[in-house]
């Protein structure tokens, strides 16, 4: 589960609430909020949930500019750093803006060298136009879909892909190996087709091929991480959230053939559940 799934809220909520609601391990987006840039913080919250970090989402977004300075290979470098430091084994970076000129020109390879210095892996997730006056804009360089990148591991975004207009199974089978990380979610439609903004819906309830993909990974055994990144932002209590939380990885699980686990019902569990602030059932 991603932590951007109960944003602004921080990272040990997110641990919290990804023990409460199933989840294997947890993908931390860097913010401003300055937990999530401390490996320390970040192995303990791991260790105190028994979930493990398996990502790192580099500060890429412009509410992140300042976050480690306004280099963006140097954020990329430190956000593969931190990745090492708290055991995760791969980042996902959005490609660059057009404006950030020299870093888009040398991208490609600040990404392979990154990689093998830090020793993990870097997989560039695809992003959609930006439309404008009732016209797509160049928002990104060398642009927003990697399926025409020199890049070896690439992150599949299904808003992403809906607001581009994009059939996710028809871009997983044309990554082929290359696909090694997916941002679980869905989208109802392409910018122009009334869409002006990233969904980020539960799985099932936009029009992407969620559950072909799923099935599609599942018959090639892939090895790669599933991470639920969907807005819960309308859910009314903790409890509600947790619910949609539940729900989209009972979806996960179901498409790509893995039997649902039982919930846990040990004495730490229910400790957990009475963390949840002032609410009853």
């Amino acid at each position: 589960m991603s932590t951007t799934c109960v944003y602004p809220q921080g990272p040990e909520h997110a641990f919290r609430l990804a023990k409460l609601s199933g989840y294997d391990g947890v993908e931390v987006m860097v913010t401003q909020e300055e937990t999530t840039q401390q490996p320390e913080v970040l192995r303990e919250l791991s260790k105190r949930y028994a979930l493990p970090v398996l990502s790192i989402h580099a500060p890429v977004l412009l509410l992140t500019h300042f976050v480690w300075g306004r280099d963006p290979k140097v954020k990329l470098d430190r956000t593969a750093e931190l990745a090492a430091a708290v055991g995760a084994e791969s980042v996902v970076v959005h490609p660059p803006f057009r404006w950030q000129s020299g870093y888009a020109e040398k991208f490609l390879s600040i990404v392979r060298e990154i990689t093998e210095r830090r020793g993990v892996e870097i997989a560039v997730e695809n992003m959609f136009p930006w439309r404008a006056a009732g016209k797509n804009l160049k928002a990104y360089s060398p642009g927003w879909d990697p399926r025409v990148m020199d890049c070896d591991a690439v992150t599949l975004d299904f808003s992403h892909a809906a607001l581009s207009g994009v059939d996710s199974l028809a871009y997983a089978k044309d990554l082929g190996h290359r696909l090694r990380h997916v941002h679980l979610c869905d989208g109802s439609g392409a910018i122009g087709e009334g869409q002006i903004f990233d969904e980020h819906l539960l799985p099932g309830h936009g029009r992407e091929p969620v559950a072909e993909v799923l099935g599609l990974l599942a018959e090639r055994e892939w090895n790669g991480s599933v991470v639920a990144e969907v807005n819960t932002r309308k859910a009314k209590t903790e409890h509600d959230r947790i619910d949609l939380l539940r729900e989209t990885l009972e979806f996960a699980r179901r498409h790509l053939g893995q039997a649902p686990r039982p919930r846990e019902t040990s004495r730490s569990q229910r400790a957990l559940e009475t963390l949840l602030p002032g609410e009853g059932r």
